[in-house]
């Protein structure tokens, strides 16, 4: 043993102990590498939010404004932004809200109060994702103001939206409470219906009562449908139907973590198909309530439902004490030092001279602070409501005080209210003064330029595989004039037409033009008073998108080529089948986890033959999705003709829109005059808890849809003598089969087999699967999921996605004849990465890319004309990778250096 004095030993214990420590061989690594990973800096931006809100609560902010993010377009949330320098407020939270608070950098850090009008999928849809977003941003809690219950929206939603840094708040909302903090007060104001109006009004919900249609094993379960509008006695038949129907939803439960596997270590045993299926789809029954929620949020839940309660709020600024004038201070002879600061805080000054000083000789005047309301009258039974609420009245022409007049009315009323004689009546009750903002169905504005931007660049390459997009609602700027032309915008009594207006004339109050319609980014000062403000408001520039590629260094001559070699391959391939109509697939979103501003989360329209579409899952927005590739006209005979959708695995960026197409759908039916019955719905049975949870206790979707559980699907181990054959029968199919994929429990992959023949394969989220291969032998297009570059191979394991390289291969081994790559990370915003993997039948899909099954050999000849319109963004990717191999490499010379330290100590001993 040698001498612990050798300075040689020395040197060689102490390099083996930094090598050991740096080791990624190491046990400590290793564990450390395995380890849950907490999100460190969620906790200390919390730290320094907590900090900075403790620093400004006591000032009174001189910058307070109100800002459109959705404008409750048709396929756009609604969604009202208010911010002063330190805080935000949001109000309503429609599906999509995350998406443009994320594309627009909305300064999410600082919300902490969301307002809801009313709990409806078009006001909280979009709840579950801001949430996510808010507490990655480190926000600690969020405050919700509303209805009672309306919290319980993440009770129903904790096992797909997992909110665990995020402390979720309910005011006490009623009429005899306020909110107030530094910023303003809110008064709540609650409408309720008079039970004793009738009406029709195309965009309510259906009353019917009838459970939720399930297909379970060979029979249909489902009552008969039962007519019950808002009679009293059919309301109290209505009551006695849910508590005999009570203790069949009760049964429903889903008690699955459809996230444990990205906290745990991945055991690489894949189950076989014969080995037993996951227990939560064998136990999908249990005798508890359907979400696990206390009783008491049940009978609140029921409570709010029944009466149909809607929010609205009187919003006041604090009032702000007036600016101190130096001028004025100068001729008051004040001097510069503490007497100012006296002075600013309120108090009166002796000078030296002997006069005396009062805040009101050299100061502004106060700023009492405006007040605007937020009003949502959902349907003509809450008029009564409205009309002849006495807080309302306090802020019309009647109010004794001028600073108790509104300054702004914001409406999410539904334009068919607005336009009842009764609310217009309601309206000119106000001062001629008060602006009013309309936030509804009847703006066009989706609120996404970048959508836009990329759909551009795409439709130079193939235009028949970019179209030109249908949502022509937000601003564009020609290249024949400089104004912002909005084909679409309304007013009220409005006949001038003319593409040319302006939002800039919309400001203007007239008796032809009372309301303002605004698209995203419009802003009203509320302080300093500088009313409206359109200059942020998005504007389309086809032009600058189009100079912006072209002026790429040699990408006019690479656009040439492709032009010349997709007319050359075309033409081959009409001359050998005549390029078939059908099928057509549309990619509505490619992305992963969450929505960005040009890859939306997953799913996929086919289009079987004309008129005939099947969804393949369902993420949030994918409804606005359709209504902008279609147009807020043509989506409704789309979305009438949806007869089936497909969800395969309950994680939220792949069924969480499906609410709002479901109702999208019934409202496009009814827009049409056509009576349909509802579609099939073929998900994993675990989705009915969450379904269910929604129809008992927020609106009626219960007879929107069949579910169909997925495994019943499975492959050989179907019975093709059962109901199910006929609903396939009915889709034009010869078979819908599916299997067990390895992801999340109760995931899937699925293969369509049309009538006409052709075979499609759709593999969810999955890593490699031996299942997926068997099912979708022979295919003719496989659709799979491509999360991550091969490089990311490992990170790809701990949350069981695949690489593109994996899913070529998949493709190869199943012998399908293309293979669409699809539900990239959003680290891969604009392209992936390439190897050598991609050969002539694999493509790369996007978000609005529409292709024909016989157009799929055109694909692959966009590479290199897509690597050179998306060069900065993909030399950003090349340049990451080239750093992680180095540090491959810095480790594996670690390593070997390690060893050799291991070897000498030994030759010393």
């Amino acid at each position: 043993m040698p001498s612990i004095l050798n300075p040689l030993y020395f040197r060689l214990l102490k390099s083996q102990t930094r090598l050991f420590a740096n080791s990624s061989d190491s046990n400590l690594i290793r564990v450390l590498k395995t380890m849950p990973k907490e999100p460190k800096h969620i906790a200390d931006a919390q730290k320094q939010r907590s900090k900075i809100k403790e620093k400004y609560n006591k000032y009174v902010p001189g910058r307070v404004t109100l800002q459109v993010l959705g404008t409750g377009a048709k396929g756009a949330p609604r969604a009202l932004y208010v911010f002063s320098d330190q805080s935000r407020y949001l109000f309503n939270c429609g599906e999509g809200t995350q998406r443009l608070a994320h594309e627009h950098k909305m300064k999410l850090a600082k919300l902490e109060h969301i307002f809801v009008t009313q709990p409806v999928w078009k006001n909280i849809g979009g709840l579950p994702g801001t949430a996510l977003t808010i507490q990655d941003v480190g926000v600690p809690q969020i405050t919700l103001h509303g209805p009672k219950g309306l919290e319980e929206i993440f009770a129903a939603t904790k096992r797909f939206v997992v909110i665990r840094d995020l402390k979720i708040k309910m005011a006490e909302c009623t009429e005899h409470s306020t909110f107030e903090d530094n910023v303003m007060v809110v008064k709540y104001v609650l409408l309720e219906r008079n039970e004793d109006i009738v009406h029709d009004a195309i965009d309510e919900e259906s009353e019917s009562d009838n459970s939720l249609g399930v297909q379970v094993g060979n029979s249909e379960k489902s009552d008969a449908e039962t007519s019950t509008r808002r009679e009293g006695g059919n309301r109290r038949r209505r009551r006695r139907s849910n508590s005999m129907n009570k203790q069949r939803e009760e049964n429903i439960v889903d008690d699955t973590d459809y996230y444990a596997h990205e906290r745990k270590k991945f055991k690489s045993r894949s189950r076989s198909r014969n080995q037993s299926r996951p227990q939560s789809l064998e136990s999908g029954l249990r005798n508890h309530s359907a979400n696990n929620i206390s009783q008491i949020s049940e009978d609140i839940l029921a409570e709010t439902k029944e009466k149909g309660t809607s929010m609205c709020y009187i919003c006041r600024l604090q009032p702000r004490p007036g600016a101190l004038n130096l001028d004025k201070c100068v001729k008051m002879g004040v001097p510069p030092g503490p007497l100012l600061g006296r002075l600013k805080a309120g108090h009166e000054v002796l000078l030296p001279n002997g006069n005396k000083v009062t805040t009101q000789d050299v100061c502004e005047p106060d700023d009492p602070g405006p007040l605007f309301l937020v009003v949502d009258c959902p349907t003509v039974e809450y008029l009564d409501s409205m009309v002849e609420s006495e807080e309302f009245r306090k802020h019309q022409k009647f109010a004794t005080k001028d600073e108790d007049l509104a300054y702004l009315v914001v409406h999410f009323t539904p334009q068919n209210v607005m336009d009842n004689p009764r609310y217009k009546a309601w309206i000119e009750d106000f001062s001629p003064s008060t602006s009013h903002l309309v936030l509804n169905e009847t703006n066009t504005c989706m609120g996404s330029l970048s959508v836009h931007r990329i759909q551009h660049k795409l439709n130079l390459l193939a235009e028949e595989l970019f179209p030109l997009l249908g949502d022509n609602g937000t601003l564009t700027v020609t290249e024949h004039s400089n104004l912002h032309q909005n084909k679409k915008q309304k007013c009220e009594q409005n006949t001038d037409t003319s593409p040319s207006k302006s939002m800039e004339n919309l400001s203007v109050k007239t008796h032809l033009e009372p309301y303002l319609y605004a698209n995203t980014f419009l802003n009203f000062h509320l302080r300093p008073k500088k009313g409206l403000d359109s200059t942020a408001e998005l504007k389309i520039v086809p032009n600058e998108y189009i100079e912006e590629t072209m002026s790429i260094q040699t990408f006019p001559d690479v656009l040439q080529s492709l032009k010349q070699q997709w007319n050359n391959v075309k033409k081959d391939l009409i001359s050998k089948n005549s390029m078939r109509l059908y099928p057509k697939i549309l990619f509505l979103g490619t992305g992963s986890c969450i929505p960005n501003k040009t890859r939306n989360t997953s799913g996929i329209l086919l289009e079987t033959e004309k008129n005939k579409y099947i969804l393949l899952d369902c993420g949030e927005g994918t409804y606005g999705q359709l209504v902008r590739f279609y147009g807020k006209n043509n989506c409704d005979q789309v979305l009438a003709n949806i007869n089936a959708i497909y969800v395969s695995h309950l994680h939220a960026d792949h069924h969480i829109g499906l609410i709002g197409v479901l109702q999208g759908r019934k409202r496009a039916l009814n827009s049409l005059n056509m009576k349909k019955g509802p579609l099939y719905l073929f998900a994993p049975k675990q989705i009915l808890a969450w379904l269910q949870f929604y129809d008992r206790f927020f609106e009626n979707i219960r007879n929107e849809f069949h579910l169909i559980p997925n495994g019943d699907l499975l492959l050989n181990e179907k019975n093709p003598a059962t109901f199910h054959k006929n609903v396939i029968e009915e889709l034009d199919m010869s078979d819908i089969s599916t299997c067990f994929v390895k992801h999340c429990p109760n995931a899937f992959g699925v293969t369509v087999t049309h009538k006409t023949g052709f075979k499609i394969t759709y593999s969810g989220d999955t890593m490699p699967s031996e299942n997926l291969i068997e099912l979708g032998q022979n295919s003719d297009l496989l659709i799979h999921e491509a999360t991550m570059e091969d490089e990311l191979a490992n990170e790809a394991i701990v949350k069981l996605h695949s690489t593109t390289s994996q899913a070529i291969d998949v493709g190869k081994k199943m012998n399908a004849k293309h293979t669409l790559l699809t539900h990239f990370s959003q680290r891969y915003a604009k392209l992936p990465r390439f190897n050598e993997n991609f050969s002539e039948n694999v493509g790369i899909a996007f978000d609005n890319m529409q292709v024909r099954l016989d157009e799929l050999p055109l694909v692959p000849l966009l590479y290199p004309a897509l690597k050179l319109m998306f060069a900065e963004h993909y030399e950003e990717l090349e340049h990451k990778a080239v750093k992680r191999q180095l540090r491959i490499d810095r480790e594996r010379e670690a390593s070997v250096e390690r060893k050799k330290v291991k070897e000498n100590c030994k030759n010393l001993e």
